[in-house]
């Protein structure tokens, strides 16, 4: 076990006992004598605390590191570091506490107020005695006792203060300037009070110690596509709200939350995880920065680990693929081929291969029967780039169907660069299996499951496993089409297309090393979804037999897990917006996608980042209201709740830029208000403007590079050799 996961457990047990403790015995003497020893035995197991998890940075005298608060601020536990020199003047906490020695000496002088309280902003003080808290000691303070604290010796020391409430919601607390007394005045909590660092190499050994783990970079994605560890997902502190809970659903998982170099992103994203009751959080001191300076890899693009693993199977599988120059002379001879574009429907919209029919991934085996019955059809998988190609043709290789199967090298893409036109519009999609074809279909995958050891569970032990959700991250995916999931799906589980899944299986599952169960009708998507997923290297993955079978469904979509309340947010209806436009009362601004925003907006929105929105106020137009738009307006509100006290009347746009679509209001694709540079997201080669070629070739090389580099990191599990 890690030293992160079992200082988690200790703090977890740690603070159960307390909470009994105060239960038990309210907040007096006694309680805080029953207290003081639970925390000194904490303090004493010095392997939880490493010295170069609590440093004290530049020429700071000290720093707070948060290690437990509940989501009411209550029961909050702090390392308390400092070097010889920190001091604090005589202060109450308005609260019960207690400290605990890890090391170092930390000298407490206690003292009680003895004026009767009658003159504001002054009182007097006595001294009680005194005490250097060092390892084996601890001391405890009822509501209005005063202590002052300093650090001496020669070594830097680190003491876990305890307290009833978080520092941050005790704004009572008065700090007297001599120890008499005298005047005093309000005593705020530190501003800086951080989250715990762990240096690199320490997260090196967690990556590889097998246990549950999400690396979470909350740069936005434009940043985190240009260098980023393998096995961080991307999860922007601008969504963090909208996105974690589904990334990461279990509070216990350890997290570790990262930004290009150790700095004041990560360290906000991790107060409010600790929010929202995640519990054992750390940052990765340095960053992406820090993690290069150790001298570990760093990766450029998006879907890294699905993009390596698919080079990996290539190479290890030696798939069969064929150029499109002479996929081209096939189609013009009338050669008895098809073509399947692995893609979701929309990507297949925008461009294809002419002729060809949309099949994405997991979808392949299912209904390849009935698209070429032939076994003397050539069957061709094509993507946009490689990976989908790639899987796509080996999944109906693994599955044995009789035809000849190839992958064509670097898809849409590569057609594109021979010169080749490209058809546009296309909405051909391969229909449902027949009952041969199913049947077909249901032997090929039952195979593929056999030879990898695919693990199949029932709905009693997916009970079993919803159970242990507080001590195990599960995810429940349903693998089949967004059509099918939204006419009817189990309750709690997420819609995620199976090839989509293991395209981009860090946008669905962000901690490794949990538990995946995998849910179609029939479990051939599924089987197919998990022989990959097991290739990858996840331990756990299951497919849940008779999934749909006599059980109560949900239709509709997947309903947005939020995290945290945006507070009494004004809104305004989309009718109503556009008369506050039309009389130049109000400025909009848009924070979905930079994509999205190019795509269509609302008339004269500017587009702006909501982690950099406070910065971007002074790019705006100063109409009287500041309307805030997203999809669904759940992120507006968020934001328009961040600008709180800036000055501006700020509103949310009721049900988003949706709501604004669904009256029939019109939207603009205008190019031109930019409050930040268009960064936020990853710009796939055909997204952009301008050198779509280069960009095309550079994207190819660089997936093609992958194999290497991956091999170079050295911490992925990959095994394609069943």
């Amino acid at each position: 076990m890690s030293i992160m996961q079992e200082r988690h457990a200790a703090v977890v047990e740690f603070i159960s006992r307390v909470k009994r403790v105060e239960a038990e015995d309210g907040v007096t003497p006694r309680a805080l004598d029953r207290i003081k020893p639970l925390l000194a035995g904490l303090a004493t197991r010095n392997e939880l605390f490493p010295k170069d998890h609590f440093t004290v940075p530049g020429a700071d005298k000290g720093r707070i590191y948060r290690l437990a608060e509940d989501p009411d601020h209550r029961f909050a536990l702090y390392a308390s570091a400092g070097v010889p020199g920190k001091k604090q003047p005589p202060h109450n906490h308005t609260t019960w506490a207690s400290i605990a020695g890890v090391y170092g000496q930390e000298h407490n002088v206690f003292y009680e107020r003895i004026d009767n309280r009658s003159t504001p902003g002054q009182g007097k003080l006595r001294r009680k005695g005194e005490l250097t808290v060092e390892k084996g000691k601890a001391v405890a303070f009822l509501p209005d006792d005063f202590h002052t604290i300093e650090v001496l010796g020669g070594e830097p020391s680190l003491h876990l203060h305890l307290y009833g409430l978080s520092l941050e919601h005790l704004p009572g607390r008065i700090a007297f300037e001599t120890a008499d007394g005298g005047a005093y005045k309000t005593f705020p909590a530190n501003p800086n009070i951080a989250t715990l660092e762990i240096p690199p190499g320490a997260l090196k050994e967690m990556i590889r110690d097998g246990e549950e783990l999400a690396i979470l970079d909350v740069r936005e994605e434009g940043a985190f596509a240009r260098a980023h560890l393998l096995f961080a997902a991307s999860l922007p502190l601008s969504h963090l709200e909208t996105r974690a809970a589904a990334l990461v659903p279990r509070k216990g998982t350890r997290v570790v939350v990262m930004d290009g170099d150790g700095g004041a992103p990560a360290q906000r994203a991790a107060r409010k995880l600790f929010d929202f009751g995640y519990t054992n959080i750390a940052v990765l001191r340095g960053g992406a920065e820090g993690w290069k300076q150790a001298g570990f890899e760093l990766f450029s693009g998006v879907y890294v680990p699905s993009k390596a693993f698919g080079e990996v199977v290539e190479h290890e599988c030696a798939t069969p693929r064929i150029e499109a120059a002479e996929l081209k002379k096939k189609i013009e001879a009338g050669e008895n081929l098809v073509v399947l574009d692995s893609r979701p429907m929309d990507e297949f919209s925008r461009m294809s291969i002419p002729g060809g029919v949309d099949c994405p991934g997991a979808e392949l085996v299912y209904r390849v029967h009935d698209m070429a019955p032939d076994p003397n059809t050539t069957v061709i998988v094509n993507c946009a780039g490689r990976t989908r190609s790639i899987i796509g043709a080996q999944s109906l290789i693994n599955a044995g169907i009789p035809n000849k199967v190839m992958a064509l090298k670097n898809g849409t893409m590569g057609w594109h660069l021979q010169g080749f036109e490209l058809a546009r519009g296309e909405t051909r999609h391969a229909p449902a299996p027949s009952a041969e074809g199913l049947a077909r279909a249901k032997r090929r995958a039952a195979e593929v499951g056999r030879r990898f050891a695919v693990k199949h569970i029932g709905h009693d032990a997916l009970s079993r496993f919803r159970a242990e959700r507080a001590q195990r991250t599960l995810y429940q995916f349903d693998v089949r089409t967004p059509d099918e999931f939204r006419a009817g799906h189990l309750p709690e589980s997420r819609m995620a297309p199976g090839g989509q899944l293991v395209q981009a299986t860090d946008t669905y599952a962000a901690t490794r090393n949990a538990r995946i169960v995998l849910i179609d009708n029939d479990g051939v998507r599924a089987t197919m979804t998990a022989s990959w997923l097991v290739q990858m290297g996840w331990p756990e993955v299951y497919v849940l037999d008779g999934a749909l079978e006599g059980r109560a469904l949900e239709t509709g979509p997947e309903p947005p897990a939020v995290l945290g309340d945006p507070g009494a947010v004004d809104a305004v209806a989309p009718q109503r917006l556009k008369a506050l436009i039309d009389r130049g009362d109000a400025v909009v601004v848009d924070l979905d996608t930079s994509l999205a925003y190019r795509r269509g907006h609302v008339p004269g929105a500017w587009f702006a980042v909501r982690s950099t929105l406070p910065r971007s106020l002074g790019k705006l137009p100063g109409a009287e209201t500041l309307v805030l738009t997203s999809p669904d307006g759940i992120l507006a509100k968020f934001a328009a709740g961040d600008l709180a006290g800036t000055g501006r009347k700020v509103v949310a746009l009721e049900g988003g830029t949706q709501a604004w679509r669904a009256a029939g209001l019109p939207l603009e694709a205008e190019d031109g208000r930019w409050a930040e540079p268009p960064d936020d997201v990853w710009y796939k080669p055909y997204d952009n403007e301008k050198a779509v070629e280069a960009s095309m070739k550079a994207y190819l090389s660089w997936e093609v590079a992958l194999i290497e580099q991956v091999a170079r990191d050295g911490d992925a599990r990959f095994r394609t050799g069943f």
